[in-house]
């Protein structure tokens, strides 16, 4: 058991408060009303919400930030930059492990409970197995809830089909859910988008996903997602994804910045869920997804942070705000309430997990502790919205994941953050310099 005493406020979810202690037993929350367990986590002084879902990353990307050539470029020539950089370090076990061990600590360290890795780089001949096995390992020696993405980039259609194959029968074997038995590992398919993948991926892909009983995510409507489809096919993106099967429940579609009106009366009635990338979009000038019109039109709506090669930072707090900040923009403005909500719940429910991003009873304990004493906070009136408005760059005090602190006053409780910086430093280094 273990059991949260002093916050001053418990979102079971950004729509619903209660007070006084919340309980875990057994990696869930309890519906317990008393203290029965010999774990006390404090959260005096402080607002506790379920752990942010990042329903969208490229953990890869986190060996190759602020690279020269990728602030501000198209995104035609932001993709060649960041192919040349993988080409020189090299894409192997090692290097996924090194960049996957800080992007998971970044993720915990800043309130993300449960990442999807939308792994699209996959040299030929590179040991897919290895790579997977290497991300997912270290996302579970870290604590932290993992969605692996068997990604395709352009990949051989067959190829990368027999890939996401072999990934599952590997890293899930026997799987009918796409789901481990304790919920840290989730498998999905999902190529990076109709500007990169032909038809016969996207059908191949769909049919190990309905043989393993996976989840579909691909990406839709950014920058060169749209001038690709509009000259190789003279058609939009969604028009592509409707006839090639990929607009339908079970599949989640990232970015969708250059949306219409009826194409989002589309993806509503075809019951697929969107994510919202703002903190790689928006300073990329790459547009600014309408949110607001997606809600509204009664599709769930998810946030993710995107890779380090586009968002230097794993930050999906920031991120958040920034949804907020930028939503009137391009609609309405959303509320504190409703971002919160897309960063939990709405993320989980593009995973199909309703045991995600929420504390009711029953659900995964994935929970974070945000202090809201301190002078940035100080004057706020609702402490929620305060969460998002006050203090940029605010993390947790702690944050649990399936009843487990797996960081304790701010600090990694399964790692030394400072050992995980060198390794990646070393081997990005080491591999370039040859």
């Amino acid at each position: 058991m273990l059991t949260i005493t002093g916050a001053s406020r418990i979102l079971v979810d950004p729509a619903t408060e209660i007070s006084g202690n919340l309980f875990v037993e057994e990696g869930r929350v309890s519906a317990a009303q008393e203290v029965t367990g010999p774990e006390i986590l404090d959260a005096e002084g402080a607002v506790v919400t379920p752990g942010l879902v990042n329903a969208h990353h490229h953990l890869f990307q986190s060996a190759f930030r602020t690279l020269p050539g990728t602030r501000g470029v198209p995104m035609r020539e932001w993709l060649g930059v960041m192919a040349a950089g993988y080409r020189s370090a090299g894409v192997d076990p090692e290097l996924a492990r090194a960049a996957a061990g800080v992007g998971v600590a970044e993720a915990l360290l800043c309130g993300v409970t449960t990442i999807a890795d939308h792994h699209l780089t996959w040299p030929q001949g590179a040991d897919d197995v290895g790579i997977a096995s290497a991300v997912a390992g270290t996302a579970r020696e870290l604590g932290a809830r993992l969605v692996f993405v068997r990604g395709s980039a352009g990949d051989d259609p067959q190829a990368a089909a027999a890939s996401a194959t072999r990934l599952v029968q590997a890293l899930l074997p026997g799987t009918s859910t796409g789901i481990s038995h304790d919920g840290m590992l989730q498998l999905a398919v999902g190529p990076a988008g109709v500007h990169s993948d032909r038809r016969e991926t996207f059908e191949l892909m769909a049919e190990v996903a309905a043989r393993f009983g996976l989840r579909r995510r691909t990406q839709a409507n950014e920058q060169v997602d749209v001038e690709v489809a509009l000259e190789r096919y003279g058609r939009r993106p969604l028009e592509l994804l409707e006839e090639w099967g990929w607009l339908e429940s079970g599949v989640t579609i990232a970015h969708l910045c250059d949306v219409t009106a009826p194409e989002i009366k589309r993806l509503a009635s075809a019951g697929v869920t969107a994510t919202h990338a703002p903190g790689c979009d928006v300073p990329m000038g790459w547009g600014v997804a309408p949110v607001a019109a997606l809600l509204d039109a009664g599709v769930p709506v998810g946030l993710g942070t995107s890779g380090g090669g586009s968002n230097d930072a794993g930050h999906l707090l920031a991120d958040v705000r920034l949804a907020m900040q930028v939503s009137a923009l391009v609609g309405r403005p959303l509320s504190a309430r409703e971002v919160l909500s897309a960063a939990t719940a709405g993320s989980a429910a593009g995973l199909g997990r309703a045991d995600l991003g929420n504390l009711r009873p029953g659900s995964f304990a994935d929970l974070c502790v945000w202090d809201v004493s301190g002078v940035a906070d100080a004057g706020v009136a609702d402490p929620v919205a305060g969460l998002l408005w006050a203090n940029p760059g605010r993390r947790p005090r702690h944050v649990v994941v399936g009843g487990r602190v797996v960081v304790r006053d701010y600090e990694l409780v399964n790692a030394d953050e400072r050992e995980l910086v060198t390794a990646l430093n070393r081997r990005v280094r080491g591999r370039t310099a040859k």
